[in-house]
């Protein structure tokens, strides 16, 4: 993994005034054809002290649209500023975090995981129309039955039909039930296929063998697009597993979604996007005229706060910080699971993930609600989850472990 410099306070804050300095100035400058402007200062304060320090919200109220995506040719130059800075967090997740070549990724802050998925679907559906002629029905989405629910949300939208992998007992598709379904769909006339690959589903933090599909897939003949959905897994499995191989350094990822809202504790709304150079055209809405550089995303409009807010957070903690930060969190969630051996519960964890999975047959529902852990499905639930995050500390596991 390569390595992102760690920065001070005070090098964040001069980086994003400046950022802020190279923007449009609706008060200094005297612009009349944006539909836009800082935020409204009848309401939000624009003029407190504390804002002289603090460059996210300063930013917030500065209300830069990053609308477009600015690791192509052209973006609104109005934002110039702030759009570099998410130039530079796209890098640093494309090819620091998940081993991409330099130069070879586009990219941008989604509104999350749904979105950055519905998006890469959204480009590899056009793909396929454009390049081979194909209608929707002979396109199909394939990913295993853990899937996260923003696939069949993005399969409904986008007209496409669906298929779900069943998973053994360690939450892995298997290659026979992989052959299974491709057969069938080949079966029915599909031809093409949008296979998603989880890391560290939502559910139970399991993680898909990206080359177990590629193998299934290149043996019947497909042609295909494989999309890492990281949404959950992205800033953590990484750190947990650098041996992983759902990155760009596989030839067989196209494209990776991550969550900055999950374990960056950035502000929600602040999804991640990332794709191989030269597949996000199929995504253009020529349309959008009036807008420099044209719209390749699904969202348009965004705020680039958001963007700002993930890379001081990468920055504030630096790789080797935020790694630390990661073991802490695999240290507790062993310590759980140790505890939870002892006692003969039975549960699902994936090897370094920070989500422990516990079958509702060893746990009662008025502890699982007390403790506020998720079902997998509240009106008949089977698993009840628990997320080790940074405020989930072995102090406020002690009284749950004492209970069960």
């Amino acid at each position: 993994m390569k390595i992102w410099k760690k920065l001070s306070p005070e090098e964040i804050r001069k980086t994003v005034f400046s950022a802020l300095g190279e923007n449009v100035n609706y008060y200094e400058s005297n612009i009349l054809g944006i539909p836009a402007s800082h935020l409204d200062n009848k309401v939000f304060y624009q003029d407190a002290p504390f804002l002289n320090n603090a460059p996210y919200l300063s930013t917030l109220i500065h209300n830069p649209n990053h609308i477009g995506c600015h690791t192509l040719d052209k973006s609104e130059s109005f934002f110039q500023g702030t759009q570099k800075i998410e130039r530079e967090l796209i890098r640093i997740c494309s090819e620091e975090i998940f081993k991409g070549a330099p130069d070879e990724f586009d990219g941008y802050v989604a509104s999350g995981g749904t979105e950055a998925n519905m998006q890469a679907l959204w480009v590899y559906r056009n793909y396929f129309k454009e390049e081979y002629g194909c209608s929707n029905e002979e396109i199909c989405i394939i990913t295993s039955e853990d899937a996260h629910y923003s696939m069949s949300k993005a399969a409904n939208v986008l007209a496409l039909p669906i298929a779900y992998v069943k998973v053994d007992d360690k939450r892995k598709p298997s290659a026979e039930h992989i052959a299974t379904v491709i057969k069938e769909q080949q079966s029915q006339g599909r031809k093409y296929f949008i296979v998603i690959a989880n890391m560290m589903t939502t559910m139970f933090g399991s993680v898909d063998d990206i080359d177990t599909y590629a193998s299934v897939l290149k043996k019947h003949n497909c042609i295909y697009k494989i999309h890492v959905d990281g949404a959950y897994g992205g800033f953590f499995y990484p750190f947990a597993n650098e041996k992983n191989s759902l990155n760009f350094a596989n030839e067989e990822v196209s494209s990776v979604t991550l969550d900055a809202h999950k374990m960056l504790q950035a502000p929600y709304g602040t999804g991640i996007f990332l794709i191989r150079k030269g597949l996000l055209k199929y995504a253009n809405t020529k349309e959008a005229k009036y807008v420099e550089g044209e719209d390749f995303t699904l969202i348009g409009s965004r705020s680039g706060a958001n963007a700002i807010a993930v890379w001081m957070i990468l920055m504030t903690y630096g790789p080797y910080g935020w790694r630390e930060k990661i073991l802490v969190l695999l240290n507790r969630t062993d310590w759980l699971c140790k505890e939870l051996d002892t006692r003969n519960v039975s549960y699902y964890r994936e090897n370094g993930s920070n989500i422990v999975t516990i079958k509702t047959d060893d746990l009662s529902h008025d502890i699982a609600k007390k403790y506020g852990l998720v079902p997998d499905n509240h009106s008949d639930p089977k698993w009840f989850k628990i997320v080790i995050m940074e405020h989930v500390t072995i102090e406020n596991l002690e009284p749950f472990i004492e209970e069960i």
